[in-house]
């Protein structure tokens, strides 16, 4: 074998030595059991036809590589963003392994987050035991201000009662009786991330907002970012534009700190977050704001049920979807949009306009969770170019009617289609059946990438095999610039692989664009 002490090889070149060759082909031959090869090709070559993509699209009973997440994501996720708080999943340990492992190999960053270990004989008899033993551990080897209860697929097929539970747990001491617990049911075999993520944040504003008596505060606003895999570039753009404004504001779940956190030699378990005192106190905000509608609706039901005024946006991203949140920033504020912002407009117009002859008539394909697709899709109109795709996995009848009537809105978007509850593999039929320029989305599209030929743009949770994307922002107009950026970079690599050979692909030497 190549590998030694002197000659130490990633696991890519390693297995493309002679020794893995030959090891990995003998493997396949006599344990795999293949078809003929001849067979394999023929069946690869069906799979790329209308006939099979309508077999593919007719798909009700399984679902191939979907583009979500499960519920608990969610939740850890949004326990994330408020101050020392642990997430405290109710289930087994391998759950919580896959929720911690999905967080930090998209931010390189640990993620924090412990279980109830939850085992054969709790699944028959209850969990109860498990959460007493699990909050009391976590509250004495981890020293949180909060725990944050969510639960699995185990604890949910049981029905444990997560209040009584943790009640009991009290009961017997395993935290003090006035240490802040809140919990959110998040069952993983229905809805998605973003429904676990909306779940645990009213579930942490219903803890210490229920029975308060509301004060409001004339011109403060709540922004809820949503479940944003770019929340560490996102939130601090936001911010940034929101203090330009002199807007008083509190950002409700912000984990841009705790994913970010710098190499100083000192090791934070916890870092930022929305402080609990300013949770506590955003009850009295005049107004909440989500910026992601699909991830926040039954958190911002019960912000209108106490009492405020609350409005949604769709991932505000590009020229006009920014402006309508910083305008309705501004109506509520009663703060004027500065002549610096403005600026900031203005450049970002001028420079899709420069690029206008390379990204007119584009078409794009563009999967991911609801507010990003139509975001994505909106921006890719405003630049000239035709959002053909558009596939949400966890989209719902609403957002599909929302959809088609933003295509609708303009001549870019009269041939789109929307694809709600479809998956990935669909998705792969619609690239062969009908192809397009390029494909946003995550980390999972390579091999959409690799099979159909469309160049992937990665700008969608999670993203494994890329670094550091998410500490630059999407949302407002300095992220709809790094966006257009990334979307022309890829026109042009993919422009110079076409053009590589001299004389025969390239006629001109190539170099101004």
């Amino acid at each position: 074998m190549p590998q030694s002490a002197e000659k130490v090889l990633d696991h890519a070149p390693l297995f493309r030595e002679p020794e893995y060759r030959k090891m990995l082909a003998e493997k396949k031959l006599n344990f795999e059991c293949p078809h003929p090869e001849q067979i394999v090709t023929d069946q690869r070559e069906y799979t790329k036809t209308w006939e099979y993509r309508e077999k593919n699209l007719a798909r009700e009973a399984l679902v191939v590589n979907p583009a979500k997440a499960c519920q608990p994501l969610g939740a850890v996720f949004a326990a994330a963003g408020f101050e020392r708080t642990m997430s405290f999943v109710h289930g087994s340990q391998g759950c919580v392994a896959y929720y911690r492992s999905h967080l930090s190999r998209h931010f390189k960053e640990p993620s924090s987050a412990v279980s109830s270990s939850m085992t054969e004989d709790a699944a028959v008899f209850g969990g109860l035991k498990n959460m007493v033993d699990g909050l009391a551990n976590t509250y004495s080897l981890y020293d949180p201000k909060m725990i944050a209860v969510s639960t699995t697929c185990m604890a949910e097929v049981i029905g444990d009662d997560l209040h009584g539970f943790i009640e009991n747990a009290k009961n017997e001491g395993s935290v003090p009786a006035d240490f802040d617990v809140p919990f959110a049911h998040t069952p993983a075999f229905v809805g998605s991330h973003v429904d676990g993520y909306d779940a645990m944040v009213k579930g942490v504003l219903e803890h210490f907002w229920k029975g308060q008596e509301r004060k409001e505060s004339g011109g403060t606003i709540n922004i809820i970012p949503g479940f944003d895999g770019f929340c560490v570039g996102n939130n601090r753009e936001l911010k940034r534009l929101l203090d330009l404004m002199g807007v008083s504001y509190t950002f409700i779940q912000d984990a841009s700190d705790q994913f970010d956190t710098p190499s100083d030699g000192v090791y934070r378990m916890y870092d930022g977050g929305t402080k609990i005192e300013d949770v506590k106190a955003a009850l009295n905000a005049e107004a909440t704001l989500s910026l992601q509608h699909y991830n926040t609706r039954k958190t911002l039901e019960y912000c209108n049920e106490v009492g405020q005024t609350t409005a949604s946006f769709h991932y505000p991203l590009g020229v006009q979807a920014t402006d309508e949140f910083l305008m309705e920033v501004s109506e509520i504020s009663g703060k004027d949009i500065p002549v610096a912002i403005g600026m900031e407009r203005g450049r970002l117009v001028d420079a899709m306009a420069d690029s206008q002859a390379w990204l007119h008539g584009k078409k794009y394909a563009i999967y991911g969770d609801p507010d990003f697709v139509y975001a994505m899709a909106r921006f890719v109109m405003e630049t000239g170019g035709e959002p053909t795709h558009c596939l949400a996995t966890n989209g719902t009848p609403a957002w599909e009617a929302e959809m088609k009537e933003l295509l609708q809105s303009s001549s870019f978007g009269k041939d789109g289609q929307v694809w709600a509850g479809k998956d990935l593999w669909a998705m792969r039929s619609l690239l062969f059946t009908e192809p397009v320029d390029l494909l946003i989305g995550n980390s999972y599209g390579k091999y959409l990438e690799r099979d159909t030929g469309t160049p992937l743009i990665r700008l969608m949770f999670p993203i494994f095999d890329r670094h550091h994307h998410h500490r630059f922002p999407l949302m407002g107009y300095q992220g709809g610039l790094r966006v257009l950026t990334t979307i022309l970079d890829k026109i042009f690599d993919k422009l110079d692989r076409e053009t590589i050979k001299v004389g025969e692909t390239d006629y001109s030497y190539d170099l101004t664009r």
